[in-house]
Order: C-alpha cells, then sequence, then structure tokens
C-alpha cells in the first residue's frame, strides 16, 4: 500500500477527496445499482435494499450522540484496553494519536476475504499509529510511524462518501480502535449525506468494552484478530500483558451485538463477527486455545479466517522462533485443530 501526500490546506474540508494515485489501493469496476442508489450495494428484485445499523439511529440523534460520547472519553482514554487515562487532546498515549484520526491509504481493496472483497472491492481506510506493538507486524511502516495526513471529520466523511461512490461494498475501517473517536463524528456527518454502506470494524482485538458499547448499533460487521491465547506471549511480542483477557471479552461482546457473519445471495457479509487468526512458528499464537474458546464459548458458526501468510517482518528477525517462516506442516496442523474444535466456517479451507 502506498503512503499520502499532504494536501493543500486551501481545500474546501466538506469537499468530497478524490482519490488521487497517492492514497489509492487497486481499483476496479464499479457495481451500479439502480439510479439514483448508490453503488456497490446488492440489490435483489421484490427485496428491500440493504440497511446498515446506524442508519437506525440517525433519526432520533442517537449517532451524533455516540459521537460526542466518544470525544468524552478522551479526556481520560479508556478506549482501548490500556486504559491510558491520558488526556488525548493535551497530551498523546501509548497509540500517540491526538483526537484527529491519521489516515495512511484509502481505496477499494481486493484481498480481504471474500464475503468483504466482492467483486467490487473492500472499502478499506487504513489509519497510522496502533494500541499494539506487534514486534512483527507487516505495516509497521503504518503502524508505528505517521504515515498519510490527519484528517477532520468532515474530511474523513468525505473519505467515506468518495468510497461509496468508487463502488466498495463496506466501509472496512483498519485498526480503527485508537480513533474510535474520531471516525463517530465523520460517519455522523456521511450518514447525513447518504452513506449506505454496511460498516466493518477491522480490529487488532485489544479494544475496550466502553468502546464496544459505544459502537452498538453502529457496526455491522465486526472483524477482530485474535492473535494470541498466551498473556506472556502477547507481552513479550505485542507489549499487551492482558491481551487473551481483553481479547475474548471484546469478542464476547462483539457476538452478542451481532452474531454469526450474514452473508447475503450475492456473496456479500452484511452483519455478524469474522474473526482472524494469523498462524505463527513454533506454535506462538496458542491457535487450539483460540479455536476451542470459539467453538465453546461463541458459536461453532464463526466464521474464522485461519490465516497462513505470516512472514519475518520488522523486528522479528531478532526473535528465535519468529525469524523463520511459518511451515506447511505447521498450518496443517493448525487447521486440524480448528475442524476438531467443530468450527466449520473456515475462509478458503474446506471442512470435511
Amino acid at each position: 500500500m502506498q503512503g499520502s501526500r499532504q494536501r493543500g490546506s486551501g481545500k474546501d474540508p466538506d469537499q468530497r477527496p478524490e482519490i488521487s494515485p497517492a492514497f489509492r489501493l487497486t481499483a476496479s469496476a464499479c457495481v451500479h445499482g439502480p439510479p439514483g442508489l448508490p453503488k456497490g450495494v446488492c440489490y435483489h428484485v421484490g427485496v428491500p435494499p440493504f440497511e446498515p445499523a446506524y442508519l437506525r439511529l440517525l433519526p432520533s440523534g442517537e449517532l451524533h450522540a455516540r459521537a460526542e460520547a466518544a470525544r468524552e472519553h478522551l479526556t481520560a482514554c479508556d478506549l482501548c484496553a490500556r486504559r491510558c487515562g491520558m488526556n488525548r487532546f493535551e497530551h498523546l498515549g501509548f497509540c500517540r494519536t491526538g483526537p484527529l484520526a491519521w489516515v495512511a491509504s484509502f481505496g477499494p481493496h481486493h484481498g480481504e476475504e471474500r464475503p468483504l472483497s466482492g467483486r467490487s472491492g473492500s472499502g478499506t481506510v487504513f489509519f497510522s499509529r496502533c494500541n499494539l506493538r506487534c514486534i512483527f507486524c507487516q505495516n509497521h511502516t503504518i503502524s508505528q510511524r505517521y504515515a498519510g495526513r490527519t484528517m477532520t471529520a468532515a474530511e474523513l466523511a468525505g473519505v467515506f462518501l468518495a468510497l461509496q461512490e468508487e463502488g466498495c461494498h463496506n466501509l472496512n475501517l483498519v485498526s480503527p480502535t485508537h480513533v474510535v473517536a474520531a471516525i463517530l463524528p465523520a460517519l455522523a456527518l456521511a450518514a447525513e449525506k447518504g452513506l449506505r454502506l454496511p460498516i466493518v470494524y477491522n480490529t487488532g482485538g485489544y479494544d475496550s468494552p466502553e468502546a464496544i458499547e459505544l459502537l452498538d448499533g453502529i457496526v455491522d460487521i465486526y472483524m477482530p484478530d485474535m492473535k494470541y491465547d498466551d498473556a506472556a506471549v502477547s507481552r513479550q511480542l505485542s507489549h499487551a500483558a492482558v491481551y487473551p483477557q481483553a481479547n475474548r471479552q471484546t469478542v464476547r461482546a462483539m457476538h452478542r451485538q451481532v452474531g454469526d457473519l450474514v452473508v447475503n445471495s450475492s456473496g456479500l457479509a452484511e452483519r455478524g463477527l469474522l474473526v482472524r487468526h494469523l498462524v505463527l512458528p513454533g506454535g506462538l499464537a496458542g491457535t487450539e486455545g483460540v479455536v476451542r474458546f470459539l467453538a465453546s464459548e461463541i458459536s461453532r458458526g464463526t466464521y474464522l479466517n485461519l490465516m497462513d501468510q505470516y512472514r519475518p517482518a520488522y523486528l522479528a528477525r531478532g526473535h528465535p522462533l519468529l525469524k523463520q517462516p511459518l511451515q506447511r506442516q505447521e498450518f496443517q496442523t493448525a487447521a486440524e485443530m480448528a475442524r476438531h474444535a467443530g468450527l466449520h466456517r473456515l475462509s478458503g479451507i474446506t471442512v470435511p
């Protein structure tokens, strides 16, 4: 992915930004809906168009109220599981982010799970910085640096609407945990101007209950990572001492809100939980514990993307186990663990 260049300050902040080569990911042909309705939304004869959850909160003013409540949390921030208590209007906490979001890039993305990417792509917005410090992060040029630029709520709303106009199937917020308070005002503005895309909350999974409660009735599709089963490992590899405990609490809350993943007749996700788990060398991710938790405490119908694309990146070459790629047999063992636990919706894996 590419970073962005600073745009001139003379532009009207309410103007919808053009998706320039500096910000764009891979583009594709758009899918058009009926005249006067947004592109990128599935329409079926005799079936009402899908309505994202947040639109139900717009007429009453609740969506704007949630946005204001999220900003109030910034005065003693508890929007991630670190609960740093920092006043982010005055100082930077662990995430090194103030009240505005840094946007590294945005555009249609065709490399997500099939129910998200579809034919026209998932409308990804990549936020810079992160509330984790994963030593193997493959996106470290974004997560550990100030890539791109800050955006006001009006500018970010323009990005959301531009992705809809591009024909994307959904609005995919990548690494949103530390910028929830910047996202919600933008979402409220965009909804007033016609945004209809389902929201994908694409998170590293180190969220707080307070943040997930704010998002109840707003997010359509939760897509958390479940990185670890062992707190000692999460502390060493991601500087996240309570990751397994906080992550499981988060996933439970997400599933209570949206349930199992619902896919429409066109194969596109509309609502529900989609979990990602990156298999690490040497069993460091604790795959067996993760899949047992999902099967026994969430649902055997959980849609799980068991990922095999680990490669040494960032600081991983200094770790005795992470300095080597994932072996084929290690992934096959992880897939068998998932099957044995009873999970039957494994992305890209045939379950007998």
